[in-house]
C-alpha cells in the first residue's frame, strides 16, 4: 500500500501543480466563495489555516477575510520541538517570517502567541489527494496526524473541526487510507464541498444543502 500512496501523491502533486497561474486564482476564489457564508466559517473564532506551496490550493484569500471579520488566524509551525510536531501559531498584522526546513514561509516562533490544536475552532489544511468517502493523502510527513492523534481517544466532542482543502484535479474515485490517517469532518475544492461528519452540514456542489 505504501507503494501505491507513493505512486498516486506524485501524479496528484504533478496534476496540482500543471495548472496556471490563472488557473490558481480562480480556484482560490472560488474556494473563498464557498465559505465564506458557511456557518461553520462564519461562527469559528480561531482558524488555522497555512500558506500555499508545491500547487497547493491557496487559503489566503479566506485569510484576508477571516482577518477583516475579527478572527484570530493561525499558521502551522514545523520547526519546533519535538521535532516531530506541529504548533500553530497566532499571526499579527506585523509578523515576522522564516523559512523552515522544507523551505517553506512560516512565521518566526513564538511561543507566547502559539495554541494547542484543541483551542482551535477550525483547522482548514491542504490535501495532496482526496476521494468522496472523505478519505485523504498528505504530504506523507505526518505532522498533521501526530499532532491531532489526541481525537482518537475523544468519542464526542473532537474539536477543532478538520476542513481539508484541495483543487478538484485531486480528486479520485478511491483513495486507500492508512490506519494512522486521522479522519477530516469535510473536504472543499474550488468545485464541491463534501461533509463527512454527521454533526456538520452536507452541502452539493452548488452550495445548497442537503439533507
Amino acid at each position: 500500500m505504501n507503494d501505491d500512496r507513493r505512486i498516486l501523491r506524485r501524479r496528484l502533486r504533478s496534476a496540482r501543480r500543471a495548472l496556471t497561474p490563472a488557473q490558481q486564482r480562480k480556484a482560490s476564489q472560488e474556494l473563498l466563495r464557498r465559505l465564506i457564508q458557511h456557518q461553520l466559517f462564519r461562527r469559528s473564532r480561531h482558524i488555522a489555516l497555512y500558506i500555499a506551496n508545491d500547487g497547493e490550493i491557496d487559503p489566503a484569500p479566506l485569510m484576508t477575510a477571516a482577518a477583516r471579520m475579527g478572527k484570530h488566524c493561525y499558521l502551522p509551525i514545523v520547526d519546533g520541538w519535538p521535532a516531530d510536531r506541529m504548533h500553530f501559531q497566532r499571526i499579527t498584522p506585523h509578523q515576522r517570517w522564516t523559512r523552515n526546513r522544507f523551505g517553506i514561509k512560516e512565521p518566526l516562533a513564538d511561543r507566547q502567541r502559539q495554541a494547542p490544536a484543541w483551542r482551535l475552532d477550525l483547522i482548514l489544511l491542504p490535501l495532496v489527494g482526496f476521494d468522496s468517502a472523505g478519505n485523504r493523502l498528505g504530504m506523507g510527513g505526518g505532522f498533521y496526524d501526530r499532532t491531532l492523534a489526541y481525537r482518537r481517544r475523544r468519542k464526542h466532542w473532537k474539536a477543532p473541526v478538520l476542513l481539508g482543502l484541495a483543487h478538484h484535479c485531486q480528486k479520485v474515485e478511491s483513495l486507500p487510507s492508512a490506519s494512522w490517517d486521522i479522519p477530516l469532518d469535510g473536504i472543499a475544492s474550488d468545485r464541491e464541498t463534501i461533509w463527512i461528519q454527521r454533526c456538520l452540514s452536507s452541502t452539493t456542489s452548488d452550495g445548497s444543502r442537503s439533507k
